[in-house]
């Protein structure tokens, strides 16, 4: 079984649109994990309101709200996880609904995937946010024209769908690409480097330095781009005060493995 780790953060509104995305998977065989930083009781509502409508299994984790601590409660959810693949996903993010699929596709022995997103506008977000419910069928149809107008930053990773080979593995850890809201590994290999690192608080690179952990611990990276890509609402900028010195120390651990 897949477990679906969805970070969230007092914004209920995309957490629900995340969350219908999610009910319209092809590939049903997973449960979701909601990793909740501290969020009020809003998104408490709108988790509760999906487990009456829904059968999918689904499991609320919350801490305490102190400052940006994603990797706590993070931690939290892969070992609570009933799954021995991990799929993180964000909850300003929407899924398409071959999602897990193309995900499960990808899924190997000592490697873990890197996905992609596409961008929306502020406007198109918005819109979205406005609809009573998800419909993806709806999304799709305006999808060309949304990219004619800037509403999203890509159309053809959308349509046009490539299944696995050894085109997609990275030879040696590489930065860029690195998306939190949209990666995935095996359970057993989280939880051999001991998940993220706790220390780094605040918004930044705790994803970039959980991949370069786990490909220094021996487990190859391969791409999710053109199968995995995610819709991902506009908004505003996180507190990035602490992305520097986050960046700094996982250049701290690249540099002497390189040397």
């Amino acid at each position: 079984m897949i477990s679906i780790l969805l970070a969230t953060y007092n914004w209920p509104q995309a957490l629900k649109l995340c969350l219908e995305s999610l009910a319209t998977q092809s590939d049903q065989n997973f449960e979701i994990i909601i990793a909740d930083d501290g969020s009020t009781k809003s998104t408490k509502k709108v988790i509760d309101t999906f487990k009456i409508n829904h059968t999918i299994s689904i499991t609320h984790l919350w801490q305490e709200d102190r400052g940006f601590r994603k990797t706590k409660i993070l931690n939290q959810a892969i070992a609570a996880a009933q799954g021995d693949y991990l799929i993180f996903l964000d909850g300003d993010c929407i899924t398409q609904p071959d999602f897990v699929e193309r995900h499960r596709e990808l899924a190997q022995k000592g490697y873990l995937v890197t996905g992609s997103r596409v961008l929306l506008s502020a406007s198109l977000s918005q819109e979205l946010l406005n609809w009573d419910t998800w419909d993806f069928a709806h999304f799709r149809a305006k999808l060309l024209s949304a990219r004619l107008q800037g509403g999203i930053n890509k159309y053809l990773p959308i349509v046009l769908k490539f299944g696995d080979g050894t085109w997609r593995n990275y030879k040696k850890f590489v930065w860029r690409r690195i998306k939190g809201c949209n990666m995935a590994c095996w359970k057993t290999d989280a939880i051999a480097i001991h998940g993220f690192d706790e220390s780094m608080t605040g918004w930044g690179h705790e994803d970039a330095d959980f991949v370069f952990r786990l490909q220094h611990n021996q487990i190859k990276r391969k791409s999710g781009s053109w199968a995995t890509e995610v819709f991902h609402l506009f908004h505003k900028i996180h507190d990035q005060s602490n992305a520097a010195k986050n960046a700094r120390r996982v250049r701290e651990k690249i540099l002497p493995k390189a040397l």
